[in-house]
């Protein structure tokens, strides 16, 4: 791995994955492509880094022209695909963004690492397209219908998505693995769980519970709060994925998560806590917190098992959650700057009281 392409760099698990990989890998160069639309990629998520290293590229995945062109231009022997419309609200509101970016722009890039890693003459040995996916993508393990802590999903469950959102990933899972044993062409993939850190865009739980509860605003919980998750420090996820790259077979796929699942209702109390220790005069937060009507079609539980990894290659999350939830905390409340300029673009606010106002 010498030169890498990271689609969606200008995101949340792209931008961290990014400053991981030059500041651990001094060897690499890297190449971040995004469309920069403004609200879940902007440029302030890559601020400060730079150097000669580090390539920006302003562009959409699903052109191919670009993205053909950036691969031969850049000669890369890696791309981590990470661009992807990702928030299911928002797939439940409008899919059809949902199925360009995450079918139409992994199938472009696809065809782009096969046009030139597979021709005649070079040898893909090198060569690993990484497809970064989801745990939604196994669709809800509670349906299953055999309990929170049993009948774990792994990497060779059917996929069974049940939202746009997970649909579009699926699909796109499935031409990754196609190309692979069609041409032959050297991928892998990581199934990922929710993630929470730095620079996540505040329509996402964990910093949608912060910024409204420093406004002194409702928290909008849907339906219960039961709903199960599982939740890893972007930075962990990003090691994960590290480590898939050098240590993993390609054709191989992973899950990547904690052994435990957290329900909604359970995370949301423990941020109004730490909310509490550090902003006391709006305590208690948790008064905030607003059981609003549950969206179409909530999955109940999503459920993988990560032995793969840790068995394979050694990996496991560095922070439990507790001390990832203080982290992410304390970061937003130190980067108020960032969290203002975010906010103020993406009209944050109007979008979810759109949203959840009704439910």
């Amino acid at each position: 791995m010498k030169r890498v392409i990271v689609t969606g760099a200008a995101g949340f698990i792209g931008s961290a994955f990014v400053r991981r990989l030059l500041e651990q890998r001094p060897e690499v160069e890297v190449w971040s492509l995004d469309v920069l639309t403004g609200v879940a990629g902007h440029l302030g998520n890559l601020e400060g880094v730079g150097g000669p290293r580090h390539h920006l590229v302003r562009g959409d995945v699903c052109d191919a022209a670009l993205v053909q062109r950036l691969l031969a231009e850049s000669d890369a022997d890696t791309i981590v695909h990470l661009a992807a419309e990702t928030h299911v609200d928002r797939s439940i509101d409008g899919p059809g963004a949902f199925v360009r970016t995450n079918v139409l722009g992994t199938w472009t890039l696809l065809e782009a690492a096969r046009l030139r890693w597979l021709r005649p003459g070079h040898d893909p040995g090198g060569c690993r397209f990484h497809q970064v996916s989801t745990d939604e993508v196994f669709g809800d393990r509670w349906a299953a219908g055999r309990g929170v802590e049993g009948d774990p999903a792994d990497e060779d469950t059917a996929l069974a998505p049940r939202s746009p959102y997970a649909a579009s990933k699926a699909a796109a899972d499935h031409l990754v693995r196609s190309y692979q044993h069609t041409w032959g062409l050297p991928v892998s993939l990581s199934y990922g769980c929710n993630n929470l850190g730095p620079r996540q865009h505040p329509e996402k739980l964990v910093p949608m519970v912060i910024l409204r509860g420093l406004a002194g605003l409702p928290i909008p919980l849907y339906g219960d709060g039961a709903q199960v998750r599982r939740w890893l420090h972007v930075d962990d996820h990003c090691d994960a994925i590290l480590l898939a790259l050098e240590a993993g077979r390609p054709g191989r796929a992973w899950a990547v998560g904690p052994d435990r699942g957290t329900s909604n209702l359970e995370l949301v109390g423990r941020i109004c806590a730490l909310l509490d220790q550090r902003r006391p005069a709006g305590a208690p937060h948790a008064r905030l917190v607003t059981h609003v009507a549950d969206r179409p079609g909530h999955d109940r539980l999503y459920h993988t098992a990560a032995d793969r990894i840790r068995d394979e290659l050694g990996w496991r999350p560095r922070l439990d959650l507790e001390p990832a939830l203080a982290a992410t905390v304390d970061w937003y409340l130190d980067n108020p700057a960032w969290l203002s300029r975010v906010t103020a673009r993406a009209s944050w606010r109007s979008w979810t009281e759109r949203w959840y106002g009704g439910r």
